[in-house]
């Protein structure tokens, strides 16, 4: 077993503990998030659906003000603020949730820290200028995620010289390197391998089945394929109608090592999470006294 199997992580005023597979629920405060975009732009519409994360048993709401979609257009940084922060205060304030934060931007970054963030969550794994000082004052954990260029145009015929695993582990080395030099301590990490992010569904799939190969990093794994693009081209599903697929996936992910899963549907994504925990752990089990 990986050593997340042990693992508490300080996420600010929480304790997150990592023994077993937790649930991120997906609380996008943009119009044009590709799955929920639009939905919960005002304060209360935005407490409520993280209420009801919370109570179908979500340990984690995670808060996004940019849309990462394949050809999203980027946001200014007040507009990322005055969209994030006041949702991180009421969500802390009112719900005492742990909350982590999807965003690039040093400015947010920091804000979200003082507003009483738990977790940083950045697709572009601390690569803008300032993000990775502006991480490691915070204190925080922080999700690297893999993903080449930017979401404007990471689905232009994305190409891997070597096997897809192989190289998803190189980058994430290599960033958690620049995260130690910058002062970013290795047990404040997590790695997401970026699914749906710069890849073809044949190199999300393989991704997937080769994943056990990324916990040779030895730091906890967060996993995102909710309703992803690649799930409607195997299934043939729109949007709405992928989450049998996605519910597969959490628990084939589940199996492979990950300890978060990031999802829009919080209680069949905890039943199916749950029920996959069990047979895994069953299986350690038996191994373990056989042995």
């Amino acid at each position: 077993m990986d050593s997340s199997a042990s693992l508490t992580l300080a996420c600010g005023r929480h304790r997150l503990d990592l023994s077993y597979p937790r649930i991120m629920g997906i609380l996008n405060v943009t119009p044009d998030s590709f799955s929920d975009g639009g939905r919960h732009l005002s304060m209360d519409d935005a407490l409520k659906r993280a209420e009801q994360m919370l109570a179908e048993g979500a340990a984690i709401i995670d808060v996004g003000g940019e849309s990462t979609r394949p050809g999203a257009e980027p946001v200014s940084v007040q507009q990322e603020l005055d969209r994030v922060v006041p949702v991180v205060e009421a969500l802390v304030r009112e719900l005492d949730a742990l909350v982590s934060v999807d965003t690039s931007t040093p400015e947010v970054i920091r804000a979200v820290g003082h507003a009483g963030a738990g977790m940083i969550n950045d697709v572009r794994n601390l690569r803008r200028e300032g993000a990775l000082q502006a991480a490691s004052g915070t204190g925080l954990p922080v999700v690297l995620m893999h993903m080449l260029g930017e979401p404007g145009n990471m689905q232009d015929a994305p190409h891997y010289a070597e096997a897809i695993e192989d190289e998803v582990l190189g980058f994430l080395e290599q960033r958690i390197a620049a995260c130690e030099a910058a002062g970013l301590r290795r047990d404040r990490l997590l790695l997401d391998p970026g699914f749906g992010f710069a890849k073809t569904v044949e190199h999300n799939l393989r991704l997937l089945h080769r994943m056990e190969r990324l916990r040779e990093l030895e730091l906890p794994l967060l996993v995102g394929m909710s309703r992803k693009s690649f799930i409607g081209k195997v299934l043939e599903r729109p949007v709405e109608e992928r989450l049998a697929g996605g519910l597969a996936l959490s628990a084939l992910a589940v199996e492979r090592g990950a300890r978060i899963l990031r999802v829009h549907d919080i209680a069949p994504h905890v039943d199916a999470v749950n029920m996959a925990w069990a047979v895994f752990e069953e299986g350690v089990e038996q191994g373990e006294n056989r042995g």
